[in-house]
């Protein structure tokens, strides 16, 4: 399978976030990408190539314009004010607050983000641009012939909403690339979102759509990010109703329990009949992930990749979470060898 990297994967490396009360190393840093990629190039038989470049109008088919001028711009506003430092939100206009286009920086911060957790530093644009064009390229990649590609990048993307980031999300890569699918004739496209956590930004961004299926297998919201979606009652809206579905497991689930909500995931994907498999690919669901709560293995993840083909779609891969930095290459390793092999 042809591996494309995002050359700009390093430009965003923010120093400490907020977990559980307590400031702490930022569990999304440049090394998960240096571990998955040192493994990959260990490895020879999968080609790495560089991502081509596509422009904004892509991104912009996604998500708000005025979303995506407050990312190009806000690095250089915040220093312009003479301001230091990562820039964290700390206030958001909750309902009840009136105030919603404020002009200060501040509040404009949490006007589009949603969490405490995904700063933005002097190379953050940089990073999330760069990582939507290697989604983009690996599409193409799919486009032209290849049965499957994968999208090595980082920052993650599927919290992003259309206009709001969190989550360590900035710009929606797998939104992204379904898009474009669309708009380039496919006619059906599903997300199968394999990631600990839910997919709250992919959900809302076609939540109203029949033409792309969304969903989602992850940690139950009662008690995993991003809480407030998630649920299994989510099943779209207007047009979209009956195209969202949410696959929630409970803390402690097993290699077998995410089996279970696969074949029901699969029953879905074989009634809708997409033209293209988007699988938004996080491994925080590996057994010793520090802040997700399953308990699969390492050898699991070849036989997730063994399912994932069994699908039998034309398929893109695009990197999202995992943070057990040790064994983060050999987990991501094997879902793609899994999916080759098979």
């Amino acid at each position: 399978m042809k591996v494309v990297l995002n050359p700009q994967f390093g430009s965003h490396d923010v120093q400490t976030e907020i977990h559980q009360g307590k400031m702490v190393p930022s569990f999304e840093n440049p090394s998960r990408l240096k571990h998955i990629l040192d493994h990959f190039q260990a490895h020879p038989g999968h080609d790495l190539i560089d991502s081509n470049d596509y422009g904004i109008d892509p991104i912009l088919k996604v998500h708000a314009r005025g979303y995506v001028t407050f990312l190009q711009s806000i690095w250089a506003d915040w220093c312009a004010e003479g301001r230091v430092g990562d820039i964290v939100p700390y206030i958001w206009p909750v309902p009840g607050l009136k105030r919603m286009d404020h002009e200060n920086l501040n509040a404009k911060v949490g006007t589009f983000a949603f969490s405490s957790d995904t700063a933005i530093m002097a190379g953050t644009w940089e990073a999330a641009y760069q990582g939507a064009q290697s989604a983009l390229t690996a599409f193409e990649m799919v486009r032209a012939g290849e049965r499957a590609a994968f999208a090595l990048t980082r920052p993650p993307g599927h919290h992003a909403h259309s206009a709001s980031y969190g989550g360590y999300c900035f710009l929606n890569n797998a939104a992204i690339v379904a898009e474009t699918a669309r708009e380039q004739g496919y006619d059906k496209v599903c997300i199968l979102d394999v990631d600990y956590h839910h997919g709250n930004g992919t959900q809302d961004i076609f939540y109203d759509r029949a033409d792309v299926l969304t969903l989602s297998i992850h940690g139950h919201p009662d008690t995993n990010f991003p809480y407030f979606l998630g649920y299994e009652d989510e099943c779209g809206e207007a047009d979209g109703h009956g195209f969202n579905q949410n696959f929630p497991l409970k803390d402690g689930a097993s290699f077998e329990d995410w089996c279970g909500a696969f074949n029901q995931a699969q029953v879905r994907i074989d009634h809708f009949q997409p033209d293209l498999l988007v699988v938004p690919l996080g491994v925080d669901t590996y057994e010793g992930d520090p802040i997700s709560n399953f308990k699969l293995k390492s050898e699991d993840f070849l036989k997730m990749g063994q399912l994932l083909k069994s699908l039998n779609l034309p398929c893109m891969f695009v990197m999202e979470g995992g943070y057990d930095v040790a064994p983060l290459g050999q987990n991501v390793y094997n879902v793609i060898e899994g999916f080759d092999r098979s």
